[in-house]
């Protein structure tokens, strides 16, 4: 794989992965041949301010976490009003590192 394909990807999807996994990216994405290159650079992933102005605004009804696709824990937000607005608040803290955890997940799916 061409390095300034990798350095070109690392930059312009830097803010949707967790900084102290960055190396390893780029090692696998050295690894890899050009098909699965389009493949993931052709992924759709979640942007972390998006997810925390979705969780501000409609956290208690679970939506930050059905879009993360953690579905439990979006019903359980959802029955209890974000369980009483305690997780709510819990998640607006940790909902960006959560969906770049994700993000970090799908691409290691494909890899």
């Amino acid at each position: 794989m061409d390095a300034q394909k990798i350095e070109m990807y690392v930059l312009m999807n830097n803010k949707y992965f967790p900084q102290d996994k960055m190396g390893f990216i780029k090692e696998k994405l050295a690894q890899l041949d050009d098909d699965r290159f389009m493949i993931i650079s052709s992924l759709e992933m979640k942007d972390p301010t998006t997810l925390l102005i979705i969780s501000v605004l409609l956290g208690y009804l679970g939506i930050d976490r059905f879009m993360l696709e953690d579905t439990g824990m979006g019903i359980l937000k959802l029955l209890t009003g974000g369980l009483c607005g305690i997780l709510t608040i819990i998640d607006w803290f940790q909902i960006q590192d959560m969906t770049k955890e994700y993000n970090f997940k799908k691409v290691m799916a494909i890899l």
